[in-house]
């Protein structure tokens, strides 16, 4: 039985990634922060499933994970791991507190280095794996290709995501370890559903604020519209399991209008979002 590491697992695309491949006969260690959520995916996901207690910014709970993990293999190599953990945090560059930035980056990038570097080993760049290497699957956005405003932070950490995978994927083409870039756009999951939870009070008296209010909508909107993070977890199956797979995937409901988003002139990109969210200057609407 191949076995996978799935970061994330609780809710979203992670807990679709895991069904998806319990289904398809995988045996699945998925991350969960959270004891309940260990004991909750456990009943309802099956014996297949081990629920490894970490958060991708602890290394040292991700490392412990990855001992438990090769315990557990008895040797065999793992047959992928899925970097899907992620956040996202809106607020305007100029005024973000800096910590918000930061945490940012330290879960959506540094969590996938963290457990990059703990689960490498198990995916066979230790050569005293038994079987063939294993894939490493990252979970991009469209908006690693398009900075979104007001959402800097995540199109920040995404765009780094991209860059990560390209070089990373060229250093484990050393033990024959492929990485394989999923970029969706909007999916039906809480990370945007959250986004009534933020607090836009400090940002009351910022010229900001209308803007604000505007993508807070828009990002509930996309957790209600969005595509079934079921339709996400078929991606990353087919990164998993294909002969040949694709050095990226983009899964988008707009796949019109992101096309045309990139082929149109940036500036003329500029002024459309900005009419859109009152981010053009007094009298220039």
């Amino acid at each position: 039985m191949k076995s996978v590491v799935v970061t994330g697992a609780s809710t979203g695309i992670g807990f679709a990634c895991s069904k998806l491949l319990l289904a398809r006969g995988f045996r699945v260690f998925g991350s969960v922060r959270k004891q309940a959520d260990a004991d909750r995916l456990r009943a309802e996901l099956g014996a297949n499933f081990t629920p490894l207690l970490f958060d991708v910014t602890d290394e040292a709970a991700v490392k412990a994970a990855a001992q438990q993990v090769r315990a557990a293999l008895d040797g065999e190599a793992l047959a992928g791991l899925v970097n899907n953990a992620g956040i996202a945090v809106a607020g305007p560059v100029t005024e973000l507190p800096i910590e918000q930035f930061r945490h940012q980056l330290e879960v959506n990038v540094i969590g996938p280095v963290i457990a990059t570097q703990a689960f490498a080993p198990l995916l066979g760049a230790d050569p005293a794996m038994r079987g063939g290497p294993g894939r490493i699957v990252m979970i991009s956005s469209v908006a690693g290709r398009n900075g979104n405003p007001l959402l800097a932070p995540y199109s920040t950490s995404k765009h780094a995501v991209e860059g990560l995978s390209e070089s990373l994927r060229r250093e484990m083409m050393l033990f024959g370890i492929d990485v394989v870039i999923i970029a969706p756009g909007a999916v039906k999951t809480p990370i945007w559903g959250k986004a009534e939870e933020v607090d836009l009070s400090p940002y009351q008296r910022s010229p900001f604020f209308p803007a604000l209010q505007k993508v807070r909508s828009f990002m509930l909107h996309l957790g209600k519209t969005g595509l079934p993070a079921e339709t996400i977890a078929e991606k990353v199956a087919e990164a998993l399991t294909a002969a040949t797979p694709k050095v990226r995937y983009e899964i988008a409901p707009d796949a019109l209008q992101q096309w045309i988003v990139r082929i149109l002139p940036k500036r003329t990109v500029d002024r459309i979002i900005a009419k859109r969210l009152g981010l053009t200057p007094a009298g220039k609407a």
